[in-house]
């Protein structure tokens, strides 16, 4: 919901332009419904800048440190956890970027950088304890039945011994909810390899965007009758999801999260588009709208603009994301 700087495009053309781009949004999301059949993304190497460039290397070294976990997972616990912020506190005494409570970082924490300290305010101490604490309890529970991965995460929240006792995820709702929520958030960390499925809700997210065309910008704006119905970027693109089921973070580079991510090439209309000073840093993001195809967006530009059609191809474009249901469920209120 940052001020960015204009894009200037002529009236004429974006109005001349426009029955195309409306033409090309329907006839690109039904040719898309047949093309992608149902196939999905699968790499877990990470995705474009999903990690501050600050910390990509250590995520991505001891993110391979075991079987059980990969530098997306391990993005998408660290994401969960603080928002990749090394200085995060919770009520709990949860210390550092990993989170972790004293009791356990006296037991697991490692001197990752081997400068003579554990440190858990020290992400180069911190992220390899988190990925070795992983990985000690994959080895508590290898011999379970199952997904490892998954019985690893279980164990995280409940406990090895109650992964043992069920000989696999508990039936613990928190639980499994956890579990979920790391396994969906692995895949808007990690860079897929083949077609991505467009969303259900891509065309009617579009929709009520274009309802939107010509409302005045508003800094915050949501969209609310005391705001006059005024949004900024991602006041709109929450609103847009929202009005199809989908409830996005209100940030614009929290909603780079919401599902994993196609290459500028693999755009379908209803994914979301963003900018950032930054091509190294989806924490940088500034901007974002809803890609309609023919490398056009629907967005809230700046104030004193209004809701119009901009391109997308600026020196600023960052990357994509299809929005899926899990993927936005799975991200946590507040990073």
């Amino acid at each position: 919901m940052t001020v960015r700087k204009a894009w200037i495009v002529g009236t004429a053309v974006v109005g001349g332009s426009l029955a195309f781009v409306m033409l090309l949004v329907v006839g690109v999301y039904l040719v898309a419904g047949n093309l992608v059949n149902g196939l999905r993304g699968g790499s877990r190497t990470l995705a474009k800048g999903s990690v501050p460039a600050a910390y990509q290397p250590l995520v991505e070294k001891w993110g391979n440190l075991c079987p059980a976990i990969n530098p997306a997972l391990l993005a998408a616990q660290l994401y969960q956890e603080s928002g990749f912020n090394p200085n995060a506190k919770s009520p709990a005494a949860a210390q550092g970027i990993a989170q972790f409570i004293p009791g356990t970082w006296a037991t697991h924490g490692i001197d990752g950088d081997g400068d003579g300290d554990r440190d858990v305010w020290d992400p180069n101490d911190a992220i390899p304890s988190a990925a070795k604490y992983d990985c000690t309890l994959a080895k508590y529970v290898k011999d379970v039945p199952g997904d490892p991965t998954k019985n690893m995460l279980a164990a995280y929240n409940a406990g090895a011994y109650a992964v043992i006792k069920y000989r696999g995820v508990p039936p613990y709702k928190e639980t499994r909810n956890y579990v979920k929520t790391i396994t969906s958030l692995e895949e808007s960390f990690a860079a897929p390899q083949t077609r991505l499925d467009p969303s259900k809700q891509a065309a009617g997210a579009i929709h009520y965007a274009q309802k939107k065309l010509g409302t005045p910008y508003l800094w915050g704006g949501n969209g609310t009758p005391e705001q006059g119905g005024r949004f900024d970027c991602s006041g709109l693109t929450k609103a847009a999801y929202e009005s199809v089921g989908i409830k996005l973070p209100r940030v614009a580079n929290d909603q780079y999260n919401a599902g994993p991510h196609p290459s500028r090439d693999e755009l379908l209309p209803g994914d979301l588009v963003f900018f950032s000073p930054d091509p190294t840093n989806s924490r940088a993001i500034d901007h974002v709208g809803i890609y309609v195809g023919g490398g056009y967006m629907i967005d809230a530009p700046y104030t004193g603009a209004v809701i119009r059609f901009d391109p997308i191809d600026t020196k600023k474009y960052f990357g994509a994301t299809r929005v899926t249901e899990d993927g936005a469920k799975a991200l946590p209120s507040a990073v």
